[in-house]
């Protein structure tokens, strides 16, 4: 098991490189698109970023000061948006009874601690605790998405009644074995790519590295080939690592 995921990895690598995710300009930038990707897809994020970038509230203060109404409107293309406007006024009201308003304080606490903590607030569960922690934090933790878990089941990695923290301690397992990650090199538009951004050049492990590529695979694939229902199998570049069509060693 932990050599097919590392040949998944290394297989994309070689087709795809570099995904840079996250797409941001700053820490607290990818901790709002975690809470608004929530239930919605990227380019309704994207429209709601650049509504919170252009009234210049994409800020930890900007978010503390702005009128609830005001923040529903800005974020309304994400869906949900009254729900996910309180979750961000409540995200802000712990880092600061928490952290004094620090993202510095809160993500120099231990990965289980902050996780603990994240997971304790209204509205995040473990895909969004992963991603704050990984994608903004650049703490060595894996974050499993629906693609994740769709790609891990048709390889025969894991069943599909494997829980969240039995599918992350599965791929962690694997990829925290790769010393060095493979992604080096120019940006190319494949897979579920950005353009390079802060964020996504940010300073970080080797593992928290392949953690994060791994996890821009993962969704490239689950959004171009391994779709829910007609998957595109015979372009995919995974598939000749299906389990049926795999040469015996």
């Amino acid at each position: 098991m932990d050599q097919q995921i590392q040949q998944i990895y290394a297989t994309l690598c070689r087709a795809w490189g570099p995904q840079h995710w996250w797409p941001a300009q700053s820490r607290f930038e990818v901790i709002v698109g975690a809470f608004l990707t929530q239930n919605t897809s990227w380019s309704n994020v994207e429209l709601a970023m650049r509504q919170l970038r252009a009234a210049k509230v994409l800020s930890v203060s900007g978010i503390r000061e702005i009128e609830i109404t005001k923040l529903e409107k800005l974020i309304r293309s994400s869906g949900y948006f009254r729900q996910k406007a309180q979750r961000l006024k409540n995200f802000v009201r712990f880092l600061d009874a928490s952290y004094r308003g620090s993202l510095t304080r809160m993500f120099s606490q231990s990965t289980d601690k902050l996780r603990q903590e994240l997971l304790s607030l209204n509205g995040i569960g473990p895909e969004t605790a992963d991603s704050i922690l990984l994608y903004a934090g650049q703490h060595s933790v894996f974050v499993v998405d629906a693609y994740t878990r769709r790609i891990a089941t048709r390889h025969k990695i894991a069943d599909d009644e494997a829980s969240y923290d039995e599918l992350r301690n599965i791929f962690e397992r694997a990829l925290e074995q790769i010393s060095v990650p493979h992604t080096r090199g120019n940006f190319l538009p494949d897979g579920a790519s950005h353009p390079p951004s802060r964020m996504s050049l940010a300073k970080r492990c080797s593992t928290a590295q392949v953690y994060n590529d791994m996890h821009g695979f993962m969704v490239g694939i689950g959004k171009n080939y391994c779709h829910k229902s007609q998957p595109d199998c015979e372009h995919c570049p995974l598939a000749d690592l299906l389990p049926e069509r795999r040469i015996p060693r």
